[in-house]
């Protein structure tokens, strides 16, 4: 672990080191629901953009960082956020390419690794749309995006969060481009996906994950078969990682993190699960912020909770976590400088 990595994972985390990752980094969802609720077809920049301004008002003083875009939410969030909250800044854009049987992500235009670095983040995130059985051209180029996101975030030394989603095929049903969990997505398929990224090759720091089987249908705590899926899952990441909601229900979703945090799992990295209910009162900002002022928040607060309680250290997946050459060659400037001296 190089020295900007760690740090970021010391900022993203609590003080024990867990992760209570609050995301407002959404677009498509938002942006559909806001401009439907004025009866438009294009979505106002100023009521996403306030809308995820008072997601973090209500709710980011209880989150160890914040996952922000930086289209919508990334300026409010340099003067909303604490001093000790750490910052997560999303690379690809909320609108992918098509391949012939498969998604294709890309960054937002005019924003790399680079200027996330620059602008002060602590870790990089990126989605990568993947499915084990898509065509080879598109399942390539997914890689190869994955790949060049990792060794930029090698060069920059910035902690690198790779989320990854199935999608249905054409020819699958529930056939989408929401950005909604698979319906009748195969465990299987998720843990292919989960030990294809694992390689080397893409430099993931942090995994964000979903469950293995569709939130909906993962049982109370105690089922044995699910808790072995779980248990494949973060034996296969090999390293941190954390839930991601996709729009669970909040019942839905205590029940993945049961599990998950069973089976090592960091903490959590989740948005729609705490405060879409609140989101429902748009565009009355007062109710939607008395919403996520109220119920929204005591649920993140039972989230961080139940993350105390159960979730793993990231520094437990380290037999040292600090710094490669901390004490030696690094401080003693024989750490390559691979951006060249001034």
């Amino acid at each position: 672990m190089t020295p900007g990595k760690f740090w970021g994972f010391r900022r993203m985390a609590d003080e024990a080191g867990r992760f209570k990752m609050l995301a407002v980094d959404q677009r498509p969802p938002i942006k559909t629901k806001t401009a439907a609720a004025r009866g438009e077809d294009q979505s106002r920049y100023g009521d996403v953009r306030a809308v995820k301004r008072a997601l973090m008002e209500a709710l980011a003083p209880q989150a160890s960082a914040v996952l922000a875009d930086p289209t919508y939410a990334l300026c409010d969030a340099m003067s909303l956020l604490l001093p000790h909250h750490g910052l997560v800044v999303t690379l690809e854009d909320s609108v992918f390419g098509e391949g012939a049987d498969g998604r294709l992500s890309k960054g937002i235009d005019d924003w790399s690794v680079s200027k996330i670095k620059r602008a002060g983040a602590d870790s990089v995130k990126v989605l990568t749309w993947y499915h084990p059985e898509q065509d080879a051209a598109s399942r390539q180029a997914q890689l190869d995006f994955t790949k060049r996101v990792g060794e930029a975030c090698a060069r920059y030394d910035i902690a690198f969060l790779l989320e990854m989603l199935l999608y249905p095929l054409a020819g699958d049903a529930g056939q989408t481009k929401d950005y909604v969990e698979q319906a009748g997505k195969r465990a299987d398929h998720v843990l292919k996906t989960v030990e294809v990224m694992a390689a080397p090759d893409y430099g993931v720091d942090v995994f964000k994950l979903e469950s293995p089987i569709p939130a909906k249908e993962v049982p109370p705590p105690g089922d044995r078969e699910t808790a072995a899926l779980f248990e494949e899952m973060g034996r296969l990441a090999g390293r941190p990682w954390v839930m991601l909601s996709a729009g669970a229900t909040q019942a839905a979703f205590r029940n993945v993190l049961h599990y998950a945090f069973e089976a090592g799992a960091s903490g959590f990295l989740a948005g729609r699960a705490i405060w879409w209910d609140a989101f429902q009162h748009f565009p009355d900002m007062d109710r939607m912020a008395a919403e996520l002022q109220g119920p929204a928040a005591a649920y993140m607060a039972e989230l961080n909770a139940f993350a105390d309680a159960k979730a793993q250290p990231w520094t437990n997946w380290f037999d040292d976590a600090r710094p490669e050459g901390w004490d030696s060659e690094w401080m003693q400037g024989d750490y390559p400088d691979l951006e060249g001296r001034l």
